[in-house]
């Protein structure tokens, strides 16, 4: 899988010193999953998503969400055409390969939720009528810390249909001199070029499927899910659990292994998990690293 290895390469390129958070984001729409980017705002959130899109190949829309945010401003809307007197369906930015939802807890819940069943089922209902999404489809939002003026939490639902939350943080001396000395990476990113084609994503991501998942390894992350279900009061969903695996897949073909090992699972659990986590005394989900490194500490590895 070369041509993965190029697109790891080519992100690489603009978001400096920070190998394992582009791996996690390209497992995770490799596994067909959709991406929260959570962090302070000025790490580099957004230029990832755009970037991501670049090296992919895909076509993309970015939507800033903001309190006023409608949600026929995200799915579109029907409008009563004089002409041919009916109603004329406008596809909202939702419709798109990649949608970069810019802040998304920035907007209202009731906004928010216009994004659950085009996530869920790739494709929106406008008046009774579906209307498919693009294949591939991806969200891939970026959110800033809870606490911060203005933000609203998104709610448990729409949580557990981001496949992988990843934090960028803050660069090493090293990666923030290069930056320093390089400006700004707007410049780097629009000379940026397609290292894949939307036919060879998907290619990428039917190849993610084939990767083997043996019987014992099923039985570690069934595991994991049973003890996050006795440990905390919100455990892990099927929906989650079925994403740990199809992510461990996709980490594995980025290693150019042939199986899914329990360190492919280990890799990729604390971005797929940490999100749905919550303490029985309700403590915030800022906390849920420490409680995927909790979970992992008390499932024992397959020998």
């Amino acid at each position: 899988m070369s041509r993965l290895s190029d697109a790891v390469g080519a992100v690489e390129r603009v978001i400096l010193g920070k190998p394992a958070q582009i791996r996690l984001c390209l497992a995770c729409l490799l596994a067909r999953g959709h991406l929260l980017l959570e962090d302070v705002p000025g790490v580099g959130k957004t230029t990832l998503a755009h970037t991501l899109a670049r090296v992919l190949g895909l076509g993309w829309h970015r939507l800033q969400f903001t309190s006023d945010l409608l949600p026929a401003d995200v799915v579109g809307v029907a409008i009563f055409d004089r002409d041919s007197q009916q109603f004329r369906f406008r596809p909202g930015p939702v419709f798109t390969q990649l949608l970069l939802a810019d802040e998304i807890n920035r907007a209202s819940p009731k906004a928010q939720s216009a994004l659950l069943e085009a996530m869920e089922e790739r494709q929106v209902s406008i008046d009774g009528i579906t209307h498919p999404l693009p294949e591939p489809f991806f969200v891939v939002a970026t959110q800033n810390p809870h606490e911060q003026l203005g933000a609203f939490g998104l709610p448990e639902s729409q949580l557990d249909r981001f496949l992988m939350r990843v934090s960028l943080g803050y660069p090493d001396r090293q990666a923030e001199r290069a930056l320093l000395l390089a400006g700004e990476r707007h410049e780097l990113l629009e000379s940026t070029q397609a290292v894949l084609t939307p036919a060879e994503l998907l290619a990428a991501q039917r190849a993610v499927r084939a990767v083997y998942v043996g019987a014992t390894l099923l039985d570690y992350v069934q595991a994991l899910v049973e003890r996050s279900r006795s440990l905390f009061a919100l455990g892990l969903s099927p929906r989650a659990a079925q994403g740990l695996v199809r992510a461990a897949q996709a980490w594995a073909l980025l290693a150019e292994e042939r199986a899914v090992l329990p360190e492919h699972v280990q890799a990729v659990l604390t971005s797929v998990c940490a999100h749905r986590l919550e303490q029985h005394d309700g403590g915030a989900s800022g906390k849920g690293t420490l409680l995927a490194a909790q979970l992992l500490a008390a499932v024992p590895v397959p020998i």
